[in-house]
């Protein structure tokens, strides 16, 4: 059986899974969360689900989505995969490990997505620059093509400026960067998610959608 099988994959290198059996209205808007480094601590090329922790703070802040009626999402660049150093069981592995850390603190993921596209990939998966790979929006257009999703109003986190971009790409108006400045992309506000106060100001950006 080849390894792709079985898994929720929409093309070789795209993971498109949704989780739970929560129904939202179109129009809705959502909260993109990066995943590795964002959700939970970077381990560098993630493939042990043991090794998985949570950062502080996140677990709340999908809460009080699920709380408000917004779809959470996960958008993840996978380039492990297209590398060959693990394959899309482990992801599988360690995405559930995330997915059960976070309801363990009643915090539930709608939809996860990831790419694993990459120059330096191996076979289908050496694509360089593919639309689906952050700072590409692909990701995000996805998602709201799928949920409905009123994708201006939506936010994003992440650690990376890629993260950033791929928001203000596909037209979105904020996004919290973790350890990150305050910075404005195109019209895009990025605001840091650094302390108990950076959360509070996310917090309520999501108890304002």
């Amino acid at each position: 059986m080849a390894e792709s099988e079985g898994f929720p994959l929409a093309e070789p290198g795209l993971w498109v899974e949704r989780v739970g059996d929560r129904t939202f209205p179109a129009g809705r808007p959502a909260l993109f969360l990066d995943r590795d480094g964002t959700i939970n601590v970077d381990t560098g090329y993630p493939d042990d689900p043991v090794a998985m922790e949570l950062r502080d703070g996140i677990a709340p802040v999908i809460e009080a989505a699920n709380v408000h009626g917004i779809p959470v999402v996960v958008v993840t660049n996978q380039s492990g995969i297209a590398r060959g150093y693990f394959g899309w069981d482990a992801f599988a592995r360690v995405n559930g490990r995330v997915l059960e850390l976070l309801a363990e603190k009643k915090a539930f993921v709608d939809m996860v997505l990831a790419c694993a596209y990459h120059e330096a990939g191996r076979g289908a998966l050496a694509v360089a620059d593919h639309p689906m790979r952050k700072p590409n929006p692909g990701m995000l257009l996805e998602a709201g093509r799928r949920l409905g999703l009123d994708l201006n109003r939506s936010l994003i986190v992440g650690d990376k400026p890629a993260d950033m971009e791929a928001g203000q790409r596909a037209g979105l108006a904020r996004g919290w960067l973790v350890d990150g400045e305050s910075s404005t992309i195109g019209g895009f506000s990025v605001s840091p998610l650094r302390g108990a106060h950076h959360v509070e100001d996310l917090l309520t950006a999501i108890r304002s959608l």
